[in-house]
């Protein structure tokens, strides 16, 4: 349903807020550790 108050707004970050100066960060999910890695040629790598 378009519209919906309950549904929050999605939220949007930079890869620079999360990364830093760093080349990857760690991420826990649901029990689970992801690993998210910035590539030289600038694209995002999202690994289990």
């Amino acid at each position: 349903m378009e519209g919906d108050s309950a549904t929050p707004p999605s939220l949007l970050l930079t890869s620079k807020a999360l990364l830093g100066d760093r080349r990857e960060l760690r991420i826990e999910h649901e029990g689970s550790e992801y690993i998210l890695r910035a590539t030289r040629n600038g694209k995002l790598i999202l690994t289990k």
